[in-house]
């Protein structure tokens, strides 16, 4: 009897959209196969993109709809053949093949609730090395791979979980922020429907360094089927002896619960974020004391986002000073860049710091999706700086991009192009601030609502350079006086509109 293919049809929201469901269905029903719901590569704009499975090479083909399968059974795609849409061996792809995949590298490789697939591909090797050399080895690991946060702020992530281990308190939690509120961010939805078990894994090892039983993971509740995978893989987990009491018969006890957000921006902010966990109205708190020594409930926390925690297995697996070989200066390892807005190939791109943000939109994203020009970037988020062209050739690591005024933050990355008015995206940016603002403090309750005026008096050409001076004090108060960064970074997109675009504010 011979064995069935196995073709591989992505179940992650970017490809359940463009229709990989009906695709799936109708190979199911037109051949003998073995279907296979792996994660996503990150490729975005090829999704849906298939996968058979060819003498132990994968061949692509993609983007596929219900309405191309009897083309491609036609033209013999089960065994590789030829078609318009074949993309030749999934590796071999430039977009993937030239990046430094780390966090997302069984990212579309595996089937995501396959704990053997997890295994066979390297999974739970960094819990099982934490279990056999302790506590402090993680730490001093984690130190020496120069990890920093990578939810936004680039904090160390070495320091923060010493500064729990080392807190009094025989009740310590970990907490995950996956509540991923940035415009064109999308890094930690993939990894935890394409991954979840690392994300388990990082969480399960953290918990362990600082001696938390203990895990939180706050998860948008946008993102309904991110939270059908990864509640199902923690069932799984918790089944195989990988979570709960005794790990792998370590003696070690530690369990995560799943926690739905409620669509607010501000949660995302770590305290608020907290407040919320507890059941509370997610308002921001005053700082100190910090988490990491009275966090939820009032205990030793630690609090990173999915991104960091999923770094953390491998990082243990194979070393601080595998991890430490990418990157450059303070910024070590890699980031999930995400490409989005007016882009030819929008996805995500794991890469190395260091390279440009030229290199990035053009040699991955294919420039615009318009044609057009490029004329501005934002990256990290609606908090974050616009670029103009002068700013494409900065390195993407985290001091390079201070000194010009902007921040990296979560790695998404918004691309528009010459037909954008800059003097509408810095009102934008105003009125978001006073929609999502959690309204604890008043430079960012009512700074944001009178930016939203003063802008529009600029635009209608009310006394322009009176108001231009007024915006800029107001900014000035809302960085100096807000509480967090929700109105202390609004004025970044603001600022940096009228600075290098400042022809949008005279018309």
């Amino acid at each position: 009897m011979s064995q069935s293919v196995t073709v591989y049809v992505p179940r992650e929201t970017a490809a359940v959209s463009m229709g990989a469901q009906g695709v799936a269905e109708k190979i199911s029903a037109l051949g003998d196969v073995r279907i296979v719901r792996n994660g996503s590569w990150g490729m975005s704009w090829l999704e849906p993109l298939i996968e058979i499975d060819v003498n132990g090479q994968r061949i692509g083909y993609g983007p596929v709809t219900a309405d191309d399968v009897d083309s491609l059974f036609a033209a013999g795609f089960l065994q590789g053949g030829d078609h318009a849409l074949k993309l030749g061996p999934v590796a071999d792809v430039p977009y993937l093949k030239n990046q430094e995949r780390w966090t997302f590298r069984r990212c579309g490789l595996i089937d995501p609730l396959s704990v053997d697939d997890y295994r066979a591909n390297g999974g739970f090797n960094g819990l099982e090395t934490a279990l056999n050399k302790g506590p402090e080895f993680v730490l001093d690991q984690i130190k020496a791979s120069g990890l920093r946060g990578r939810g936004g702020a680039g904090f160390p992530t070495g320091i923060k979980w010493q500064t729990v281990a080392d807190a009094a308190g025989e009740q310590k939690y970990i907490t995950c922020n996956a509540d991923e509120g940035d415009s064109g961010t999308f890094s930690d939805r993939i990894l935890m429907e394409s991954d979840p078990f690392t994300l388990i894994e990082g969480i399960i090892i953290a918990g362990f360094a600082v001696g938390a039983s203990k895990g939180y993971v706050y998860l948008r509740s946008e993102y309904p089927l991110a939270r059908r995978v990864f509640a199902e893989a923690l069932s799984i987990a918790k089944n195989c002896g990988w979570l709960g009491n005794r790990i792998q018969g370590s003696g070690f006890d530690f369990d995560i619960d799943l926690h739905l957000g409620a669509g607010s921006y501000v949660c995302g902010e770590e305290t608020a974020m907290l407040e919320s966990l507890e059941g509370k109205a997610g308002l921001i708190r005053y700082k100190p004391p910090l988490p990491a020594i009275e966090g939820l409930f009032g205990k030793p926390t630690v609090v990173n986002n999915v991104v960091t925690l999923g770094s953390v297995p491998d990082i243990i697996a194979l070393g601080a000073e595998a991890y430490a070989s990418f990157g450059v200066g303070r910024s070590k390892g890699t980031l999930a860049f995400q490409l989005a807005g007016n882009i030819k190939q929008g996805g995500l791109v794991e890469k190395a710091f260091g390279l440009t943000l030229r290199e990035l939109i053009t040699d991955f994203g294919g420039g615009t999706a318009s044609g057009r020009k490029i004329r501005a970037v934002q990256i990290g988020g609606p908090l974050g700086a616009y670029f103009a062209d002068e700013h494409l050739d900065t390195p993407l690591d985290y001091e390079a991009f201070a000194k010009v005024g902007g921040m990296i933050g979560h790695g998404g990355i918004v691309v528009f192009d010459d037909t954008v008015d800059m003097a509408e995206q810095a009102r934008f940016a105003m009125e978001f601030c006073a929609i999502e603002s959690c309204g604890k403090c008043t430079p960012c309750r009512i700074g944001s609502v009178r930016g939203v005026e003063v802008i529009d008096r600029i635009l209608a050409n009310e006394d322009r350079e009176e108001n231009l001076n007024l915006l800029s004090e107001l900014c000035d108060t809302m960085v100096d006086g807000s509480l967090c960064a929700m109105g202390g970074m609004t004025p970044f997109p603001v600022r940096s509109a009228v600075k290098y675009f400042p022809e949008d504010f005279k018309r």
